[in-house]
């Protein structure tokens, strides 16, 4: 609000002066002068409309229109024109305007003459110069005093850090990061008690870099450590150094450390750094642009010659392959510490840390939540809690229960079901079974997965999905383990194939997952026969500019050829299996779609009955029970929910499978 006003102030001040300068100049210019003769040559031609006196000055305003004939004299006389003359008496010419004023009064131009007898001291004359150099010095002391303070006007080289003297975030507060938490606790040891190192004649290192996937909780880390130090923190996004002006950067990166330097010791944490800290060089142009001075500046700041005692960076990025080598050199980021995905147990207790401010069932197992969330970041899990609060709002309970849970996480990873969505009597069936066609080679034939849902409800982007997951975390996959991968994503068009005689769009995210699979396990696991130990994969996933460009690919034609064979063979390899094996079941094909068609989704356990050949209740007493089990819920204060089924590992669906694929490797 204080700004606001000053805003405003300042504003009224500027346009005062513009006003006082206006009035200045038009006070100040001088009229164009008469001689005395002339003015009396059109006073009698009936040239002049009015005419004032004021103390030795008269000042006449002439007609629009003067006669071509009359508009001469000693000077030219312009029609409709202010003029000055210089009168030779005031006592004569007060005599001769009376005189002819009388001689005058019934002639058509009358001329409206005043006489002003004020006498004013000549030094009021100046107050509004006076004035006007008085305001132009306060508005230039305005300027002044805002451009010293945290005005925006001329401060683009001040640091766009923010200083928070006090986190309230505690190791406590972090979960799933226990090595992670172990490196950090050095930093705050030193921040603590710095002289315990110094005696020893040891050196805390400078920078700390976390790499890791987004969401994984980087920027958390780096907050407790500000928190259990209990000393100021900076923190700056990449992007904030870099600007559109040449020098800008470089200047920000000095202020940033100038404070501090004064407020010792501290942390720096630089959000996203690859975003100012790329390999130089690396411009299609090869210009020294402002990125590479903004880099530049960090790496004098962090290694010159001067000492930053009592000042640790710590930097986050998820692309740590395209920072420059000087940057991550010991002496700048000294250690590097790995931020990666939770493991189911770094799971369940990142689950049990967000649930701590919602009501949640007593038996609700997290366990069980985090056997079927793998590859979920902490964000995700921090997400899959609000979705399970909002679902239990939503259907009016007072506690988040299993139920809530396990439907957020299909939420989570599928997106909402659009029950609502109209399809056809045609497209039913094909994706009835398509989704059959994965489920039971999911099944029969997968040796690390079991089937969690299976439906044909539209789900985000999805027509349907089989969800599935493996028994545990698995860090390693065997060549035996990726072929099922490939044959499972196959299942769905094999099952169109056996059924329809035909194919359609619907497994196009199939063929690419088991085609990058199968291109991966040739081109960079060395599972191929044919090429052996030798891969052609480089390890990076998107070509950095300026750095990949200029590198040639030293595969040649025939081993091109040669890769492109032995990725045809897996695949081909793959469908074939999976055909015969649909083939080979094709009672229980049938049997799972037309359970589909009638209910649009099956749970694991039914699912497991349909296999085992049983037979499931009929719709009209499982909405029977449904109510039951509801009107039992409304009556009692804790929703039971032992009949939920258990979810055990992160369903992956046939739309998303280079996310599942994302986490085997």
């Amino acid at each position: 609000m204080k700004n606001g006003r000053r805003s405003i102030f300042f504003y009224i001040i500027l346009i005062g002066v513009i006003a006082l300068l206006v009035f200045a100049i038009t006070s100040f210019i001088p009229l164009p002068r008469m001689q005395y003769d002339d003015f009396i040559t059109q006073l009698k031609a009936g040239n002049i409309k009015s005419a004032t006196l004021k103390e030795d000055e008269l000042i006449v305003y002439v007609n629009n229109k003067v006669p071509a004939d009359q508009a001469s004299g000693k000077s030219a006389i312009n029609p409709g024109t202010k003029y000055g003359v210089d009168i030779p008496s005031y006592s004569a010419f007060m005599e001769y305007m009376n005189e002819f004023l009388d001689g005058n009064k019934d002639a058509e131009n009358k001329v409206s003459f005043t006489a002003s007898f004020n006498h004013i001291p000549g030094w009021v004359e100046y107050i509004p110069m006076i004035g006007m150099i008085a305001v132009m010095v306060i508005f230039m002391l305005i300027i002044i005093g805002q451009n010293n303070g945290n005005s925006k006007i001329m401060t683009f080289a001040k640091s766009r850090a923010r200083l928070y003297t006090e986190s309230k975030v505690k190791f406590t507060d972090v979960a799933g990061a226990e090595e992670e938490k172990e490196e950090l606790e050095e930093i705050v040891d030193f921040l603590k008690f710095p002289k315990k190192y110094f005696s020893l004649g040891a050196r805390i290192p400078k920078g700390v870099l976390m790499v890791g996937p987004p969401g994984t909780g980087k920027t958390y880390l780096a907050k407790a450590v500000a928190g259990e130090a209990n000393v100021p923190f900076f923190s700056i996004s990449g992007s904030d150094f870099v600007e559109m002006y040449v020098g800008v950067g470089a200047a920000r990166v000095r202020d940033m450390f100038e404070q501090a330097k004064k407020n010792a010791p501290c942390i720096i944490f630089i959000d996203e750094i690859d975003a100012v800290g790329r390999h130089r060089g690396a411009g299609l142009g090869g210009g020294h642009d402002e990125r590479e001075q903004t880099l530049n500046q960090i790496l004098v700041e962090m290694d010159g010659f001067e000492q930053n005692a009592g000042i640790v960076i710590i930097a986050a990025t998820n692309r740590p392959d395209i920072l420059d080598p000087a940057l991550t050199r010991p002496g700048r980021f000294d250690r590097k510490i790995v931020v990666n995905y939770p493991d189911i147990t770094a799971r369940e207790k990142i689950l049990e840390i967000h649930s701590r401010n919602k009501k949640v069932d007593e038996s609700v197992s997290f366990k069980d939540a985090a056997k079927n969330t793998a590859g979920f970041t902490a964000a995700d899990l921090e997400n899959l809690m609000n979705e399970a609060a909002l679902l239990a709002a939503r259907r009016g309970s007072e506690k988040i229960t299993n139920a809530h849970l396990k439907e957020a996480i299909f939420r989570v990873i599928v997106g909402p079901e659009k029950r609502s969505h109209v399809i056809n009597e045609h497209d039913k069936k094909l994706t009835a079974y398509h989704e059959a066609g994965h489920a039971i080679i999911v099944k029969l034939f997968s040796t690390t997965s079991k089937v969690d849902r299976v439906s044909i409800i539209p789900a985000g982007s999805a027509g349907g999905y089989t969800a599935h997951r493996p028994d545990e975390d698995l860090s390693y996959y065997t060549s035996k383990q990726l072929f099922e991968t490939i044959v499972v994503a196959l299942g769905g068009k094999a099952a169109e194939e056996i059924i329809f005689g035909d194919v359609t769009t619907g497994a196009s995210s199939d063929l690419q997952s088991a085609n990058s699979t199968a291109m991966k396990m040739v081109t960079k696991y060395g599972m191929s026969e044919a090429l052996g130990n030798m891969i052609m994969d480089t390890g990076h996933e998107e070509i950095f500019l300026g750095r990949d460009f200029g590198h040639t690919r030293t595969a040649s034609e025939e081993l091109s050829s040669t890769v492109d064979r032995e990725v045809k063979k897996i695949i081909d390899k793959a469908y074939d299996t999976a055909k015969k094996l649909l083939t080979d079941n094709m009672d229980k094909l049938e049997l799972i779609a037309k359970t589909l068609m009638e209910r649009e989704r099956i749970e694991k356990e039914e699912f497991d009955i349909l296999m085992d050949g049983g037979q499931l209740p009929d719709l009209a007493e499982k909405a029977t029970e449904t109510e039951k089990t509801e009107e039992a819920q409304q009556a009692d204060e804790a929703p039971k929910t032992e009949e939920a089924p258990k979810a055990e590992e992160t369903p992956k669906t046939e739309e998303a499978p280079d996310a599942a694929e994302a986490s085997k490797e």
